[in-house]
């Protein structure tokens, strides 16, 4: 923005000057040359020889003075940045099952996001995102891995999507809290550096581990000098039966009513805890993130068994690591890797258990400067009883058009996903993204 304000500012100047280079045109030079050269009488100057020309100087820099002023009175402030982006989806998904939603077919959808960073300290940072867009059916779909990194479904709606605060403790303690986050806002580790254009391989497998909602929540982290990190963070949304209007399961045998706030007895909650270490070349992380009260944000189940045939109560470990090459634009690619493992409480012995894992590569600078080929492939989260092996992935091709215009050229799919055998799906599309 401040580059932004500078470009207006100098078109305003240069708006209010050029006025002056024309009166000063009118200033008759060979009549002044005469005074000089006159053998009658030298012609002395004074304050008063200019004093039209000095008048209209003074009073057009009083009115740049003015204009300068009302665009700082309307402008942000001096520590307050903003970047938008908007990515255009065209393209469409082939389910080999009947899809009753009719999501197959070729569809052109839109994201709006702007991202807002204030500080007040120099050191702290109030964040504000504001995203809209039109997505639906396929590119907002779950249940076969075809929903989009860049997909929303606010439906021409401009709301706040993400808004939190967070400000240092000391040297190394960085806190978090706000009424809009999402746990892995609020890790000392970075999962996986592979940016995937389907959401299922955020994160390094968007699974139980690391899956996430936004809602209401607090977090800290640690970061050491050597790379070590560690951090915890909890995230609480209430019961939607505990809305009006209000089911019983909400009541106490007393006819009160139970606490669904902040950490409350129904309030369903996501706490995570993550110890790891990031190098310039590597990183390596383990996870254990508790899940409370039917709290359920997976995206990609094979099916979602675990936590619907259980107490609504489980615990996931993800383990997470990357590796990159020193230099870029070679054939060796950077690699990212995840695992997770899931206990589900009061489920049968027999699907207790569900586990996940994922594999990105990417090349970067191979054909063009800033360009990217990335490919991912994995199992979404399946429990042990299912009696199919779904498999997803995705291929991209990332270019730089210019510095501020992106193509994605991308084709997607997996097989027998939401765990139905022969549930196979395959899609392809082109991100363009605008970011000023």
């Amino acid at each position: 923005m401040k580059l932004f304000q500078q470009m207006l500012v100098a078109s305003a100047a240069v708006g209010l000057i050029a006025p002056l280079g024309a009166q000063a045109t009118d200033i008759n030079i060979e009549e002044m040359n005469s005074y000089r050269n006159s053998s009658s009488k030298k012609q002395k100057f004074n304050s008063q020889t200019f004093a039209n020309e000095l008048a209209t100087l003074n009073e057009s820099v009083d009115n740049l003075e003015v204009k300068l002023n009302e665009f700082e009175a309307g402008s942000f402030s001096d520590t307050t940045t903003m970047d938008t982006k908007v990515v255009f989806t065209v393209g469409g998904t082939d389910h080999s099952l009947t899809q009753a939603d009719g999501t197959d077919g070729v569809k052109f959808a839109y994201t709006l996001q702007s991202n807002l960073n204030t500080s007040f300290t120099g050191d702290d940072n109030l964040y504000i995102r504001l995203k809209t867009g039109n997505h639906t059916g396929k590119f907002v779909n779950k249940d076969y891995g075809t929903y989009l990194s860049a997909g929303n479904s606010n439906g021409d709606d401009l709301k706040v999507d993400k808004i939190w605060y967070q400000f240092p403790v000391g040297e190394r303690n960085t806190v978090w809290v706000g009424p809009k986050i999402e746990n892995y806002y609020m890790h000392g580790t970075s999962p996986s550096i592979y940016q995937p254009v389907t959401k299922q391989f955020t994160l390094g497998g968007n699974g139980e581990a690391y899956g996430a909602s936004t809602s209401q929540g607090a977090g800290w982290a640690f970061k050491a000098d050597n790379g070590f990190a560690v951090s915890t963070n909890i995230v609480s949304k209430a019961d939607s039966s505990c809305k009006t209007p209000i089911s019983a399961t909400c009541q106490t045998d007393s006819g009160s009513y139970y606490n669904t706030g902040l950490l409350g007895k129904l309030t369903k909650t996501s706490w995570a805890t993550q110890v790891g270490i990031t190098k310039p070349q590597y990183s390596a992380s383990i996870l254990v993130n508790q899940k409370y009260n039917g709290w359920s944000d997976t995206y990609y189940h094979s099916k979602e068994h675990g936590p619907s045939s259980s107490d609504g109560n489980f615990s996931s470990i993800g383990l997470r690591g990357w590796w990159r090459p020193l230099d870029s634009g070679s054939a060796t690619p950077s690699i990212s890797l995840g695992y997770d493992t899931t206990s589900y409480s009061g489920a049968p012995a027999a699907s207790d258990n569900s586990t996940a894992w994922f594999a990105g590569l990417t090349w970067e600078d191979m054909f063009s400067p800033d360009d990217k080929i990335g490919v991912a492939f994995g199992q979404p989260t399946t429990n042990e009883d299912e009696t199919v092996d779904p498999f997803a992935y995705e291929a991209y091709y990332q270019f730089k058009v210019n510095d501020s215009l992106t193509m994605t050229p991308t084709v997607f799919g997996g097989t027998d996903r939401n765990g139905a055998t022969g549930g196979d799906v395959f899609g392809a599309l082109v991100n363009t993204t605008f970011k000023f």
